[in-house]
Parts: C-alpha cells; structure tokens; sequence
C-alpha cells in the first residue's frame, strides 16, 4: 500500500522552511503531494500557475513528489488524492493553536485522514512569505530565505538592480 501525504499551502512563495518539510516529508511517505491552495477569496502574489511552476521546479530530484493544486475543502481533496495524511509545518508555538483548530475540524470531517505536525528547521522559524515579499520588494538579500527559483521569480518581479530587486530611497 502507497503512504501518501499532502503538505498544503499558498506557498506564495515558497521559502526554505516550506522545502525544509517537503524534503523531510518526503522521506516518510511513499508519495507527497504538494498542493497549492487556490481561495478565490484571498489575493496572491504569485499566480496559481506561477506558485506551481516555482515548486515543480524546486522538487525535480524528488521522484515521490508531485505538485498539484486544490480548491474547496482540503480534506475533501485529500480523499479523492487517497492521501492518508495532511502534513502540516509550525514555525512557532504561535502557530499551533491555529493549526490544531484546523486538524480537528479536518478529523470531524474526515475520521480517517490525519493531521501531522512538523517543526520546521530553527534557521528558518522565522521566515514568512509576506516577510520575504516585503524584505524583495525594498531590495533586501533574501536568498538564503528562499530557494533559488523562488529568487528568481521575485527578482522578476520587483526588477534586478540590486540582489533582489530595485533599491528605493526613503520617502
């Protein structure tokens, strides 16, 4: 029987500690899906497509990884994935609460899909993708934050005079 998990996300963008749990995930289960979140509701960075494309390309030498993405419920999708578990990563203590309402809400709709928490690597705990955004956007180095597609998109969109995008003066 095939072990499958499904690690979601925005990923919008991906950073480091995203691809700290999914090389991890990886070697515990037989096949990971990283599924990208699409909520019509929230406003993104990054297109669907795009945060699919950054992640195709960071997990290339991971043969048990596929990259997909969902709408809807996420335990709904994970049954018609036939994953049999949900892997989600915390960064902090602060992260827990929200995450653990979320996993009992996933468990009462869905008994037998479970939720596992993974801490990602300290290096990276405090890394956030709207930190990441926010520290491109006004030309901070951020490449050991993210992987070096991630870079390379935000560098594309923010422009390539400095490291990682164009320098603005103070106001």
């Amino acid at each position: 029987m095939v072990r499958t998990a499904i690690y979601p996300g925005s990923f919008d963008p991906a950073t480091n500690g995203h691809f700290d749990i999914i090389k991890r995930s990886a070697k515990i289960f037989d096949h990971l899906i990283v599924a990208v979140g699409a909520n019509p509701v929230k406003k993104y960075f990054f297109s669907l497509e795009e945060r699919v494309a950054m992640l195709n390309e960071m997990v290339s030498d991971y043969p048990n990884i596929e990259v997909s993405h969902f709408d809807g419920l996420l335990v709904e999708y994970a049954a018609r994935m036939n994953a049999v578990t949900i892997i989600r990563g915390l960064r902090a203590v602060s992260d827990f609460e929200y995450e653990l309402e979320l996993a009992l809400m996933n468990r009462h709709l869905k008994r037998d899909v479970d939720t596992i928490f993974m801490m990602t690597d300290e290096r990276y705990s405090f890394i956030r993708s709207s930190l990441v955004r926010e520290v491109a956007s006004l030309g901070g180095d951020i490449s050991d934050k993210v992987p070096a597609v991630v870079e390379r998109y935000l560098k594309k969109k923010f422009g390539s005079n400095s490291r990682t995008g164009p320098h603005r003066p103070p106001s």
